[in-house]
């Protein structure tokens, strides 16, 4: 039986927009695809090992045809809206009191700046949680099996009682290989607010 539940963030709460962020990033840096050393920075950057003012520096560096306020417009580009009925679905679910719920999800101080300058109910919406955990603030990230073990411990849970949902699939398969239950949403096609409905084998 399930007694945890461990939520991604992007694209099970908050809508992205991963396509037009890449498509976007592309067509301003004039390239054909993110190079690896684009890719090392940004994930060293959603680990919490490189600070935001190094971040945009390398950015500026690499780029000089293009200011932070462009360079910043680029990278939020992702982020859109965040539905309130999700909102109230986690309220309900926060309010029975029958489960321990856990946010875990990669992100970085920017991407949560925007956030909480855009999602007025950020702030309340962290509240109904028993345990948050942003990847750059706990210096661990999706999908080593690392940043699992570590929600699993300082949570005092296990492993087979616990139940995590990410829209990624590489995430998802780490989880599964350490006993975890699993649900790889798709964002196109299925909502969080069904959660129990969906998965109701495990409940």
């Amino acid at each position: 039986m399930i007694k945890n539940i461990i939520f991604d963030f992007g694209d099970v709460f908050i809508n992205l927009d991963k396509q037009g962020a890449k498509a976007h990033a592309l067509n301003l840096f004039e390239m054909d695809e993110l190079s690896d050393e684009i890719h090392a920075i940004n994930t060293l950057y959603e680990q919490g090992l490189m600070s935001t003012d190094e971040f945009l520096e390398f950015y500026l560096d690499n780029f000089p045809d293009h200011d932070r306020d462009t360079l910043l417009e680029s990278w939020n580009y992702i982020l859109r809206d965040f539905p309130l009925h999700r909102l109230e679905f986690l309220e309900q679910l926060a309010a029975d009191k029958k489960y321990k719920l856990i946010l875990l999800s990669n992100t970085n101080e920017l991407h949560i700046n925007w956030v909480k300058e855009n999602i007025g109910f950020y702030e309340e919406f962290k509240t109904h949680f028993d345990a948050f955990y942003l990847s750059h603030e706990i210096q661990l990230r999706k999908p080593n099996a690392n940043i699992y073990e570590f929600v699993l411990k300082e949570n005092h849970i296990k492993a087979e009682e616990s139940l995590f949902i990410d829209d990624t699939e590489e995430n998802i398969i780490t989880a599964a290989k350490l006993g975890i239950h699993t649900w790889h949403i798709n964002p196109e096609t299925e909502d969080i607010t069904t959660l129990l409905s969906t998965k109701k084998d495990l409940f």
